[in-house]
């Protein structure tokens, strides 16, 4: 952790900025890339967007499938992790008394997603209990799949869930999956730029990421895998040029996701930029070093808060974030104190009747913006309104 990383990004330097996990921040470097491609399109609108564009796309795609362990045809390009939930909760052949395995800590906007399409099918949405603090893969296993029936027709579970911050052992679970006839999707927003990914490996049905945040491309940077033999069994979220094409491509897959009308894909285009960013900095070594002053630190929060862990520390569960449980009836309050009285921004995140503080650590983050973040938590608990 230096300075000179905190220089290449457009961070306030007033602002103790401790939330990578929600949005990301994009490094200078990467901004200058996608102004280029911007500035190339409106140079020439119609020519980039129907050819070099596309163009640029594929060679995307095929970076991105490179560094994720999957074929470029199996990814399509989307704005964001909801709407990839979105395309797939759709397309699912769903009736009444279908059930869909999920876990309890789910992030909220594909609990709604999910609940949507169940109200509308008769399916019902299963939302596993998670008995916290998790200790160790068995049981969380045992916990979660105690859920399976032979109505299971999905089991959708996320890699690093959001308010929680814990690592999820999805690999047993596609393993579970494969073995038992239940398709798995994954939602692993939070994991390309932060932990390895292999897809390929993985085995895995259907898996969404954002490219936006640990992977700090532009905002509205996200994908979708789909195993190949479900591909077609997937109906466009928006029905465009891409259906029943013209002249379609050797996928329909891609026609159907990627041709969906006028939009501006140059986010898309700055994966190369972001991997190669990345491989300059040794992002490998930065994350492991970030994991290390997460890791350090958790106690030191919990301490303050006085909870208990909700993970083993320095464990499997573990990522480069961290979130305590913070005993607060008005979390919102909460959060608008730390950012407006006191410049720090951290979440402070609703999870069924839990309220949790999470801090995210990336490469510019300094360990006296935790010593500065614990002493106004400690400062915030001593005036007894927002923190009891």
């Amino acid at each position: 952790m230096s300075s000179r990383l905190r220089d290449l990004f457009y961070l306030d330097n007033e602002l103790t900025f401790l939330n990578f996990g929600s949005f990301g921040a994009t490094p200078k470097p990467i901004m200058a890339a996608y102004h280029d491609f911007q500035i190339e399109m409106e140079r020439s609108p119609v020519q980039f967007i129907t050819n070099k564009g596309l163009t640029c796309l594929a060679q995307s795609r095929e970076a991105l499938g490179s560094y994720i362990g999957c074929d470029k045809d199996d990814v399509v390009m989307v704005t964001n992790p909801s709407y990839a939930v979105n395309t797939v909760a759709r397309s699912l052949d769903l009736n009444a008394g279908d059930e869909i395995l999920t876990t309890d800590i789910e992030y909220g906007a594909c609990d709604k997603t999910w609940d949507f399409i169940c109200s509308k099918t008769g399916a019902k949405y299963i939302r596993q209990h998670i008995t916290l603090p998790i200790t160790n893969k068995d049981n969380f296993l045992s916990n979660l799949l105690a859920g399976v029936t032979h109505r299971t027709k999905l089991i959708f579970i996320s890699h690093i869930t959001s308010s929680t911050a814990l690592r999820l052992p999805v690999e047993e679970i596609c393993a579970f999956g494969k073995e038992n006839g239940i398709p798995v999707f994954v939602d692993g927003a939070h994991v390309p730029g932060q932990i390895p990914l292999d897809l390929t490996t993985l085995n895995v049905d259907y898996y969404t990421g954002a490219c936006h945040k640990w992977m700090m491309a532009p905002k509205g940077c996200s994908f979708l895998y789909t195993k190949r033999e479900h591909q077609d069994g997937l109906d466009p979220l928006v029905v465009s040029w891409g259906y029943k094409a013209l002249f379609p491509s050797h996928s329909r897959y891609l026609d159907y996701h990627q041709m969906n009308g006028t939009r501006d894909y140059t986010a898309f285009l700055c994966i190369p930029p972001s991997i190669a960013f990345m491989e300059e900095q040794n992002w490998t070594q930065i994350s492991a070093d970030c994991r290390k002053m997460v890791n350090d630190n958790a106690n030191r929060l919990c301490a303050i808060l006085d909870t208990e862990p909700i993970l083993p520390i320095g464990g499997d569960f573990g990522t480069q974030m961290f979130a305590a449980r913070v005993n607060t009836e008005q979390p919102e309050q909460l959060y608008r104190r730390l950012v407006d009285h006191y410049k720090i921004e951290i979440p402070v995140m609703r999870q069924g009747s839990d309220v949790y503080l999470r801090y995210s650590i990336n490469a510019f983050n300094m360990q006296s913006e935790l010593d500065r973040l614990f002493e106004v938590v400690r400062e915030i608990r001593e005036e007894g309104i927002y923190i009891k």
